[in-house]
């Protein structure tokens, strides 16, 4: 699961995540930090309390590290717990700790601990942390820690994610920060074309080092079929041409659970798309703003994607078709750390003497044709008590990472999943065809 990072290198890299998540919520005004806007959102106390709670419960407390006393010359004394409660408060029931009175759902009508409360408990957490990494730690214990970071970068993405969508709902259309508002300008992308790729048997899955979750391994082999690629990511005026012809009336283009839940939530556009007169303005971050017709499109579900790939005669890409593309690109494009917060359109010039496909990583998590499975050999690492076996049932797997998406945690082997008819995160689409 790791590549078993340096000490220095792993106490800097625990003090930059923990900071970043920090700085995420320094735009909220207190009244953000409870409010949560549907049963998969989470309020953002919640995510502050809950990255520390995983240090304090598994690194902390279950390492034994030993702490310093508060009066001088007293013996060192073992980590204990802030609160038993805040298990049951900033838990998760597949690690194993019970919490009967809190389920997800209701974690937005907890007004306490306060937002101060939960401060201090991420203060409490890092003092510690910061004693067990000043010293040599056994290889296990380095693992929890980077995974934890790992988690805590996935916590940072939600974070942005669940903010969206609960500044969404409100009329007035707030911006989370202002300068990731201002007008976006830009080259409109070239037509769309197809990469032709020869397919073969090829490897799947991360190597052998670095960091990597249980569910991006073993590595193996998968025997892929010759098969074309998109060169680039759709944008809001493609998707727009799709809307015009009909594309959310036409059943025939619709799987049928993907037609049920059209109907049931009624959709007719993505979600954040607002209906201004005869066109579309966009939510984002930085509050309502005009829609970028060469910007990709984002927040629709893998139905909805789907749906758009038969209407362009294609299909969307399985997961392994994805990594074989991606796989000896380099990890860059529009990440958390650009601070835009918004995919950005990819100006002519990238795409001039590039002979495969453009924005492959960031600005839109890429939906696949890919039904979330083990990998042959799958062993579940038992970690945090979370595996990722847990959540392979009706699932899908996206590729690439987004514009909330840490730049240091996606790699060309990351699965990320969600259900079919997810749309608040910054989903987005790629098509294929048989080659």
């Amino acid at each position: 699961m790791t590549g078993g990072q340096p000490a220095a290198e792993l106490r800097e890299a625990f003090f930059r995540v923990r900071r970043q998540t920090t700085e995420l919520a320094v735009p909220l005004a207190i009244e953000d930090y409870v409010a949560q806007s549907m049963p998969d959102a989470r309020p953002a106390k919640w995510h502050l309390g809950h990255t520390s709670w995983y240090f304090e419960t598994f690194v902390l407390t279950a390492s034994g590290v030993l702490v310093a006393p508060d009066v001088p010359g007293a013996e060192q004394t073992g980590f204990s717990p802030s609160r038993p409660e805040y298990q049951a408060i900033f838990g998760v029931s597949d690690a194993g700790i019970p919490h009967p009175r809190v389920v997800s759902r209701d974690r937005g009508a907890l007004t306490r601990p306060t937002v101060a409360e939960v401060f201090d408990y991420r203060r409490r957490v890092d003092d510690a942390m910061s004693e067990l990494l000043a010293g040599e730690l056994p290889g296990e214990v380095r693992e929890l820690v980077e995974l934890g970071l790992h988690h805590e970068q996935q916590h940072q993405e939600r974070l942005l994610a669940d903010l969206k969508h609960l500044f969404s709902r409100n009329p007035l259309y707030p911006a989370y920060r202002e300068a990731s508002g201002g007008p976006r300008g830009g080259a409109v992308p070239p037509p769309l074309r197809f990469v032709s790729f020869a397919g073969g048997t090829l490897p799947i899955g991360c190597p052998g080092t670095g960091f990597a979750y249980d569910n991006e391994r073993p590595r193996h082999e998968r025997r892929i079929a010759p098969f074309q690629f998109g060169s680039r990511l759709i944008t809001n005026g493609e998707y727009l041409e799709f809307m015009e012809e009909g594309g959310y009336r036409e059943r025939s283009l619709w799987l049928s659970d993907g037609w049920e839940a059209r109907l049931a939530g009624g959709w007719e556009a993505p979600l954040h798309w607002v209906r201004e007169g005869d066109g579309f303005a966009e939510f984002t971050l930085g509050g309502l703003v005009s829609l970028a017709p060469e910007a990709p499109v984002t927040h629709v579900s893998h139905f909805e994607a789907d749906a758009f790939a038969r209407w362009r005669e294609a299909r969307l890409p399985t997961e392994f078709e994805w990594e074989s593309a991606a796989a000896d690109e380099p990890v860059a494009g529009t990440f958390l750390e650009n601070g835009d917060l918004r995919p950005e359109p990819t100006p002519a010039a990238a795409y001039r003497g590039a002979s495969g496909p453009v924005q492959l990583f960031g600005d839109a998590w890429e939906w696949t044709a890919s039904a979330y499975l083990p990998y042959p050999g799958f062993r579940p690492s038992g970690r945090f008590g979370q595996s990722s076996g847990k959540s392979m049932s009706g699932r899908m797997v996206l590729r690439g990472g987004s514009c909330f998406t840490p730049a240091s945690h996606i790699r060309a082997s990351y699965r990320h999943v969600l259900r079919p008819d997810a749309r608040w995160q910054a989903t987005g689409i790629r098509i294929a065809r048989d080659g």
